[in-house]
């Protein structure tokens, strides 16, 4: 049946206006691939804008402050909660919508966010460090490299600035777990902290460039921005702690007060495909919570060495998750000792 003019004027009218716009995304820093963005762009017409925070912390304090402008954001689990609790976030069923039926099992109901109510997997790793073997040839399993560095490694050592993560591999290192509050534990790893500061040649987010200029011999990092480094250099290697290992996982949002809703849910649900999902993975390395993007992957990430933990660290490996308030509060007042 043919439409009338008036009716096909209609529907493209209400077309448009479900899709047409912007889109205001607020990220981790070279996190997201400009391919992805181009492809959503032409796909629904929305023209993106991507502003970048560089820790949890941040992120949290902006929305927090409101009047933000932004549509979406992509905290970590450990901080999720949080988001929820005070109300941050609209409940847009990512678990429900069309490419929902995609996210892996193991990532479908998540206590983070029970149901996927809130979030769509965005891309997920571990914390570790990265070595540089042509400078440092010793053992490559121990939070030691970072912590208590070897000559060869002192004032060479980069720490990423983030709190729960950094604090989580002092604890470990001295043998705590995490969110411990044992009070011998937490003087030791502020020892730990303090004392390996003097031989730390920065504490910076950008580890990727300085790491292959030679700024750095060693960092502590995520496993996709290590392997990043690798495959411009051999030599960079990405160390699993035997003292424990955190795994985390990052997902993508809507806040609130966002202008642009139904564009917020179509991103939702477009990184939800798994060709998309790959093409998140392609461009930061890391991988993601969707089946069968497997296939969509580039063939270097497939057995690479900095997606599978090693054998020595699987039994002392984690989730990270956010700690009771009392416990956050002593690891902030350790922190903030530390960035003196």
């Amino acid at each position: 049946m043919k439409l009338s003019g008036l009716m096909v004027a209609l529907f493209a009218t209400t077309t448009a206006a479900h899709a047409e716009g912007v889109l205001n995304i607020y990220n981790w820093g070279d996190y997201t691939n400009p391919e992805l963005i181009e492809k959503f762009e032409k796909t629904y017409d929305v023209k993106v804008t991507m502003t970048d925070y560089d820790s949890n912390e941040t992120a949290l304090a902006k929305a927090r402050l409101g009047n933000t402008g932004f549509d979406i954001a992509v905290p970590s689990q450990s901080h999720l909660p949080i988001w929820i609790a005070e109300g941050l976030l609209l409940e847009t069923n990512p678990g429900q919508m069309e490419n929902g039926k995609n996210i892996a099992p193991d990532w479908a109901d998540p206590d983070f966010d029970p149901g996927r109510k809130y979030s769509a997997p965005w891309q997920h790793g571990t914390i570790g460090i990265a070595v540089n073997t042509d400078v440092y040839k010793g053992p490559l399993d121990s939070w030691a490299i970072a912590f208590d560095p070897p000559a060869e490694l002192q004032g060479k050592v980069n720490v990423v600035p983030e709190m729960s993560d950094i604090i989580f591999g002092a604890i470990a290192y001295n043998g705590g777990e995490l969110c411990s509050a044992d009070e011998e534990i937490l003087k030791k790893a502020h020892a730990t902290l303090v004392n390996a500061k003097q031989h730390w040649a920065a504490m910076e987010y950008g580890t990727i460039e300085l790491m292959l200029a030679g700024d750095f011999a060693a960092t502590i990092d995520w496993n996709g921005s290590a392997m990043r480094q690798r495959l411009e250099n051999p030599a960079i290697t990405y160390v699993h702690p035997k003292e424990g290992v955190a795994t985390w996982s990052d997902n993508v949002v809507v806040l609130k007060e966002a202008q642009n809703v139904e564009n917020a849910k179509l991103f939702q649900n477009f990184i939800m495909d798994p060709e998309n999902a790959a093409l998140i993975s392609a461009f930061a390395r890391y991988a993601n919570g969707i089946a069968g993007s497997e296939e969509f992957m580039p063939e270097d990430m497939k057995g690479a060495p900095e997606l599978t933990i090693a054998e020595h660290a699987r039994a002392n490996t984690v989730n990270m998750r956010i700690c009771d308030p009392e416990v956050q509060d002593i690891y902030t007042r350790i922190w903030t000792d530390v960035l003196k």
